[in-house]
């Protein structure tokens, strides 16, 4: 009978993310900091300006001040929930699931409390409707934006896990999911909800937590 062969010492094992109760709570937990801002009704006090002057934005966002699509707003969410439930079906385990959860919420946590910091207006503020919506707290909460963000959180926590875990169809699912969030940054400036550099700033921002959470989420 031939000998069972076992795995050399020191050999790279695969990792498997836990999905037990804490990495749940973890979640529930970012996802509820990531609430507080709306509870507390941040940012507090009048926009910087309504209308503000265009001529002071960079050009790159500058032209976005006349875009206004309803259609492209509604489009990017739609995608967005096709990258999310796209990672999550690909993910294949409890575990995988649990860590693109966590993805997810620690992006909407980082993403709520910069909005808050940054302070950034929205393109809507530089338009003549300004003096109509200045009292709406949203128009303030420009940069990054987190469509944008979540998007990419999702698709690189997936990529950073498939490399890892060595998933099947892994190539073909990251083109995918990255394609989905590029689509969703262009759709949210294609609506006049971002500037250029609020998406550009949500890429990256949701890229880095994607990675990060990706690699320290617990393993066993």
């Amino acid at each position: 009978m031939a000998a069972a062969t076992l795995p050399a010492r020191g050999a790279a094992q695969t990792p498997v993310y836990r999905s037990g109760w804490t990495s749940w709570s973890v979640a529930a937990s970012a996802g509820a900091l990531a609430a507080l801002p709306s509870l507390l009704r941040l940012p507090r006090g009048a926009p910087s300006c309504a209308p503000c002057d265009p001529a002071k934005l960079a050009g790159i966002d500058r032209w976005v001040v006349s875009r206004d699509s309803r259609g492209a707003a509604t489009g990017s969410s739609v995608v967005l929930l096709g990258v999310v439930g796209g990672g999550l079906l690909a993910s294949e385990t409890r575990g995988n699931t649990a860590m693109l959860a966590n993805a997810f919420a620690f992006t909407s946590l980082t993403v709520e409390w910069t909005k808050v910091l940054v302070h950034r207006n929205r393109p809507i503020l530089y338009t003549a409707a300004a003096p109509s919506v200045a009292g709406d707290r949203d128009t303030q909460r420009s940069f990054p934006s987190g469509h944008t963000a979540a998007a990419f959180a999702v698709a690189t926590a997936y990529a950073v896990m498939a490399q890892r875990q060595h998933l099947p169809h892994a190539t073909r699912n990251e083109i995918l999911l990255y394609a989905g969030a590029a689509g969703v940054g262009a759709l949210r400036v294609a609506a006049g909800r971002h500037f250029v550099t609020d998406a550009i700033g949500g890429a990256l921002l949701g890229t880095a937590v994607g990675w990060v959470t990706a690699r320290v989420h617990p393993t066993r």
